[in-house]
């Protein structure tokens, strides 16, 4: 069982990494593409149209979620939180079925 237990966590902390190399690739590309468009944007047009922000600010918007994703950042809807609603879930039906069998009674 203990084999099994160390198997698993190893498992997902292996999940967990290569997650992590995939975001970090993924911001990798991102900087440099996003850099090279502006190099073309710069000796196109100069800075008059700064055409390059629509794609970075579409492909920023996909990192921050992968980043979200990745890191499990969750400020409203993380595991505290979602222990204290199952604890207030179930106290809350526990007071209800110590009523309803009072009621009946």
């Amino acid at each position: 069982m203990e084999d099994f237990d160390k198997e698993r966590k190893y498992l997902k902390a292996k999940e967990r990494v290569t997650e992590i190399k995939k975001f970090y690739g993924n911001l990798l590309s991102y900087i440099f593409v996003i850099t090279f468009l502006a190099g073309i944007n710069y000796y196109t047009t100069g800075w008059h149209n700064p055409w390059f922000l629509w794609p970075a600010l579409g492909w920023g918007l996909g990192l921050l979620f992968h980043a979200i994703k990745t890191f499990q950042w969750s400020p409203f809807f993380n595991k505290e939180w979602e222990e204290r609603k199952i604890r207030e879930f179930m106290e809350e039906d526990g007071r209800n079925s110590v009523t309803k069998t009072q009621h009946w009674e």
